[in-house]
Order: C-alpha cells, then sequence, then structure tokens
C-alpha cells in the first residue's frame, strides 16, 4: 500500500486539485486529464490464479483457436501452454531464434496470432535482429507452428529495418491487431535523439502494415509509409478500446510522466530529445510531450506525474462479468510492480485510476497484458527468475 500512496502523492502534487489515494487504492487521474472531476468508483476484488510458472522475462500472449496459449520470451524461447488455465502444462517450442540479439531491453518480443491461424497455422514475433553476430535492426518475423505444436518454421521476414542499438535500450515493439485487420506497432526510439520526430526512421512510432506483407496499408496518412504517429519514446503497449477503433498506447517516460496516449492518425506525440537538432546526444530533460515546440502535438491522457512505473502491456477489460470495470483499460508496470485500472470516457479521457491490492507489489514486474477468449486477463511477470503467466478474473 505505501506504493500506492506514494504514486497517489506524486500525481497529487502534479495536478492541483486532485485528492490522494484512499484506502482502496484509488488514485486521482494524471494531470493530462480532467482530474479535478476524475469519479471515485471502487474497483471489485480480483482473482489472481498462476497458469503456468518457469518462464523467463515472458513478453507476450498469444491465444489458439483450440484454447493453447502462446507465450514469447525475452531469451528468445517460445513456450506453448495446454490451456489458459491453471496448471496448464508448458512445452517448449523449438524455432531458430540465434539470430535474435537478447541483451538489455531486447530479445524476442511482441507476438500477434494471425486471424487465421486454424488454417494457416502463422503467428508473428517482433525481435532483434543479428547478422554476424552485430545488430543489424529488429524486425517482425511470421512463422508456422507445426500442428503438433513442437516446431516453429521461419516463413519470412515480415518487416524490416526498425532501428537497434546494441545495448538494447528502448526496443520496443508492441503489435497487435486492429479491427480492420491491420497490424499496429509500437516501436522505440533506441535512446537516440534525432529518430521520433524522422518520419523516415521507423523508431519512436505507432506503424500500421498489412499482416500478410508488411507493407503500408493504402490508407496511412502518408501515402507510401508505415508510419501512424510519431513523436515517441518507447511504446511497450498497444491496445484497441472494444465497439469504438480507438487505440491507446502505453508508452515509457524517463524519470516520469509515463503516459496513456489515445492514438489519432498522422499525429506527433512531441517526444524530441534532440531539440529539433540544436544538441547532440539524448537530452532526456525536454517534456514528454513538448507543446512549446510543437504546439499541435497530442497531450497524453494520462501521465505519472513526478515518478515512473514503466507502464507496459496495455488490455481491455470486457464482458459483463467485469461489473464496473466493464471497459476499463488494464496498464502493466515494471519498475512500479502493479495494475492500472483506468476508467474512461467515451471521448477516451482518463476519469479515475485505480491499483487493485492483490497487484500492489505482489508479484514483482509485470509486463503483458491480453485479454483472452474467455474473457480473462492474462498477465505476465518479469522478474528474469520462475516467471509466471497469470489469469485474472472478479471475484465471484
Amino acid at each position: 500500500m505505501h506504493r500506492t500512496l506514494l504514486l497517489a502523492a506524486t500525481i497529487a502534487i502534479a495536478a492541483a486539485g486532485c485528492s490522494t489515494a484512499d484506502n482502496t487504492g484509488q488514485i486521482p487521474a494524471g494531470p493530462s486529464s480532467p482530474a479535478v472531476s476524475a469519479s471515485r468508483a471502487t474497483a471489485p476484488g480480483l482473482r489472481v490464479e498462476t497458469v503456468a510458472s518457469g518462464l523467463t522475462h515472458g513478453w507476450d500472449v498469444g491465444f489458439l483457436p483450440d484454447g493453447k496459449v502462446l507465450v514469447t520470451q525475452r531469451t528468445g524461447a517460445i513456450a506453448l501452454l495446454s490451456s489458459g488455465a491453471p496448471g496448464a502444462t508448458v512445452t517448449p517450442v523449438k524455432a531458430d531464434t540465434t539470430t535474435v540479439q537478447v541483451r538489455g531491453e531486447g530479445g524476442l518480443m511482441g507476438l500477434v496470432v494471425h486471424p487465421d491461424f486454424a488454417s494457416s497455422r502463422e503467428f508473428t514475433t517482433c525481435q532483434t535482429h543479428t547478422e554476424n553476430g552485430q545488430p543489424t535492426d529488429i524486425r517482425l518475423v511470421t512463422w508456422r507452428l507445426a500442428e503438433d505444436g513442437q516446431i516453429a518454421t521461419r516463413l519470412r521476414d515480415l518487416l524490416t529495418g526498425l532501428p537497434i542499438t546494441t545495448s538494447g535500450r528502448h526496443s520496443g515493439c508492441r503489435p497487435t491487431l486492429a479491427p480492420d485487420g491491420a497490424l499496429l506497432v509500437g516501436t522505440g526510439d533506441t535512446a537516440r535523439g534525432d529518430i521520433p520526430q524522422n518520419r523516415a526512421n521507423l523508431g519512436g512510432k505507432v506503424l500500421r502494415v498489412d499482416l500478410k506483407t508488411g507493407a503500408p496499408l493504402p490508407d496511412n496518412p502518408v501515402a507510401g509509409s508505415p508510419v501512424y504517429t510519431y513523436g515517441h519514446r518507447n511504446i511497450q503497449g498497444v491496445t484497441v478500446r472494444p465497439g469504438t477503433g480507438q487505440v491507446f498506447a502505453a508508452e515509457h517516460g524517463p524519470d516520469k510522466n509515463d503516459e496513456v496516449n489515445l492514438i489519432v492518425p498522422g499525429a506527433n506525440y512531441g517526444w524530441d530529445p534532440s531539440q529539433g537538432g540544436t544538441v547532440s546526444g539524448y537530452d532526456e530533460a525536454v517534456p514528454m510531450t513538448d507543446l512549446t515546440r510543437f504546439p499541435a502535438a497530442i497531450a497524453a491522457k494520462w501521465e505519472s506525474g513526478e515518478t515512473t512505473e514503466a507502464i507496459c502491456g496495455a488490455a481491455f477489460l470486457s464482458g459483463p462479468q467485469w461489473g464496473a470495470l466493464d471497459g476499463a483499460l488494464v496498464v502493466t508496470a515494471l519498475r512500479g510492480a502493479k495494475l492500472l485500472l483506468f476508467t474512461l470516457d467515451a471521448a477516451g479521457s482518463v476519469t479515475s485510476v485505480a491499483i487493485p491490492p492483490e497487484f500492489d507489489d505482489q508479484y514483482g514486474r509485470l509486463r503483458a497484458a491480453r485479454t483472452g477468449p474467455d474473457g480473462a486477463l492474462y498477465v505476465t511477470t518479469s522478474n528474469g527468475a520462475d516467471d509466471k503467466l497469470l489469469r485474472i478474473t472478479p471475484q465471484p
């Protein structure tokens, strides 16, 4: 609870007029939200079950039509779980990931299962890539899983050329399918100051491409470009709000102001650590959304204030079983080691934020967040040893 109170206090300082957390774990919305009018609805209790353990930095989760679950691990390993139910067995999938650079924040990262998986057996991962032992880029790779689930065969490089750094810093890289079938990919700026505002570079962006070909979609903001939005620092979560088409991204701030952003096609989100090219290196003292330099930049729907949570995966809860949380946005936190529950209005503005006490530093660093076909929320831990896939449902 001390973490809840600390976060609430820092946000309250950043947003005058906000009240601090109470003993339910409720915290006010961040400074980019209508915090003064934020409601204080109490989240229902959550039931947390361990589906499987023994993972290492579980990065993303994909659900197969037969009920099995794929989990990518930053180490380059892929696990196939027998189900999404507690006590599932874990089978390693044999896949050639020898070209993956596993260093720092880089490795085998995001995952999407193709909608036609029942016939194609295809899924796509986002991963760092080396050639002759040297880091080359971050790329999207499409695989085919064997019928018995034992082997994944690399089929094609779907999209290449995302920037990479030797340290692995700010590698991104979260892919998500939109309702129209487009592949949305949140990327990192690799801690290079000139990348976020450079629309010819794929780092610090949300990309929008064809899932089968990797080509930019014809109705993208700029013809022939995969860039959907720019001016981002390090996006680790992308999700689509059910029934609306609204896309939200969770983004790492430097030592403060992690952001939840509503994605507007073609928009600039205002991160510019090169200060318009006037400074070399990577100046992290600039605002996450620099409205002075970029008056038309899109302000965040929520910021963490004078702290950093290192927010990561994002997903929406959906279904009447969630009660008051039906439609809530879930965001995981790595450094903050907690789950954040956002209530949104119809326009996508944050009206309240809650931290379930079941996740206030009980499971350590939390990374992936995906809603399963059963309506449950699935979350991975990322502590580096005996990591877990957790299944979260409302208390009966």
